[in-house]
């Protein structure tokens, strides 16, 4: 195993990346080193980037190391380490996917089985307390005991497997919590990466309809190829009033029986939250920055009776149904064709200026990976 790899460190005083040379960690009983193969440019990571939520003034943060949803192979195992999370044997040079974060199992949360919700729930030290390679815009991403791992079959691409701890799995927790049904109608708010996903999981669990809302023609092209039936382009239907009122249109007159927003503007829950059927339910994923503040009337809320989720991470099982989800939709739906552009890590910053979507008419951009 190599001594050093490249980090992309992030530094909010010029808005910049510096690619940083640091070294590997060592492997501890039970650990993991995992060599990073391929990285999405996830929508919550343009947040970060753009610095959302950052109240005017604040001094810039720490420069740190992002970047999450990501697939790589094992650099080396630890002690005790001898297969995956399945039980099958497991050896350097392996392409696996993983869970990113690290639950305590021994929080009041964990015992109940949820282990996305985490009380104590860890992710990676700060790059001043702990300076290693260790991230997903990094070389390496180090899997500290308990982990959750999962060996890749040949047929899924670097590309293809990149957004499953992420994008696909976000989405498949969140329609699972929501309790898709056969024949429901299904509103995704955002095409992008995770949207993409949701549409097609939506489809596979047996929803009748799918409406994709999104402003990217791009996007709602790749929608319409992913389980999409209906998509709502933003620049047509230009006001929450027109495509709430468009949504009431495809779906009959009752309204959405589900609704999942994954863009993370206010905007959009205020005017998703008014789609929906009564008793109908709202799936809130797309918010990770903070002051992130909505104005719902309450009332509304209660007298037609909608439920409401926010939802974020995802319990372990999620990973290798996702796997089995791309194996068995890989040819029905084209989820596979969601990351369109690869960029090396020496261009980072071209691969999120290329990513960014805010401002633009059109971007051809559907999901850029880091390949570090």
């Amino acid at each position: 195993m190599v001594d050093t790899g490249i980090s992309a460190v992030w530094h909010d005083s010029d808005q910049s990346f510096e690619l940083r040379e640091l070294p590997v960690p060592e492997v501890e009983e039970g650990g993991i080193s995992i060599r990073v193969l391929r990285t999405s440019v996830c929508g919550s990571d343009l947040h970060i980037w753009r610095g959302d939520g950052i109240e005017k003034g604040a001094p810039p943060r720490d420069p740190f190391v992002f970047g999450h949803e990501m697939m790589g192979e094992i650099a080396a195992l630890g002690k005790g380490v001898e297969t995956d999370s399945l039980r099958n044997p497991l050896k350097e040079g392996d392409r696996v996917v993983f869970s990113y974060f690290f639950p305590c199992m021994r929080c009041y949360n964990c015992i109940r089985g949820e282990l996305g919700a985490c009380l104590y729930r860890g992710g990676r030290k700060p790059l001043d307390e702990w300076a290693v390679c260790n991230g997903g815009f990094a070389q390496y991403y180090y899997l500290r005991g308990p982990n959750f791992i999962f060996k890749l079959p040949d047929e899924i691409s670097d590309e293809e497997a990149a957004p499953i701890n992420c994008a696909l799995a976000q989405v498949i927790e969140a329609l699972h919590i929501g309790r898709v049904r056969f024949g429901d109608h299904v509103v995704v708010q955002g095409a992008g990466g995770l949207g993409v996903n949701a549409m097609a999981v939506a489809r596979d669990m047996g929803a009748h309809q799918v409406i994709a809302i999104d402003g990217q023609p791009a996007r709602l092209d790749l929608a319409l190829r992913s389980g999409a039936t209906d998509t709502i382009d933003i620049t047509e239907y230009d006001t929450p009033e027109a495509r709430i009122e468009r949504v009431m249109e495809l779906t009959g007159g009752i309204g959405a029986d589900i609704a999942i927003e994954l863009v993370g503007f206010p905007s959009a829950v205020e005017e998703g939250v008014k789609m929906l059927r009564q008793r109908g339910t709202y799936l809130e994923v797309g918010h990770i920055s903070p002051n992130s503040f909505a104005s719902l009337d309450v009332q509304k809320l209660v007298s037609r009776q909608i439920r409401f989720h926010g939802i974020q991470h995802y319990d372990p099982w999620i990973l290798p149904s996702a796997i089995d989800f791309l194996m068995r939709n890989r040819d029905r739906f084209a989820v596979c064709d969601v990351v369109s552009d690869v960029f090396p890590i020496e261009k980072i910053g071209d691969a999120f200026s290329q990513a960014e979507w805010m401002g633009r008419d059109s971007n051809k951009i559907t999901r850029a990976v880091v390949a570090p």
